[in-house]
């Protein structure tokens, strides 16, 4: 069993063979869901910020930040479901 410490402004330190295991460093981010009493947490690995560019469009033009609005809005009603489920 590893343990972590929280620190005085709410910072948790993960231990190093943790970050090793998930491939985590220094301003990585992580999500967190809640489920049956548990945290669970994993890697972010890239955003939606990451794809831009990478679609091919017929001359339709899309407002990029309208889209990602949306998709977090998306997000943040997926998490309130699973965060509900305790």
């Amino acid at each position: 069993m590893l343990i972590g410490r929280v620190s005085s402004k709410g910072q948790l330190t993960i231990p190093k063979m943790i970050r090793d295991y998930l491939g985590i460093s220094a301003g990585d981010r992580v999500t967190f869901i809640t489920r049956d009493g548990e945290v669970i947490f994993f890697p972010v690995k890239g955003t939606l910020l990451d794809l831009r560019g990478s679609i091919k469009h017929a001359g339709h033009t899309e407002n990029f930040d309208d889209v990602r609005i949306i998709v977090k809005e998306e997000i943040a009603k997926k998490a309130v479901r699973l965060g509900g489920e305790e």
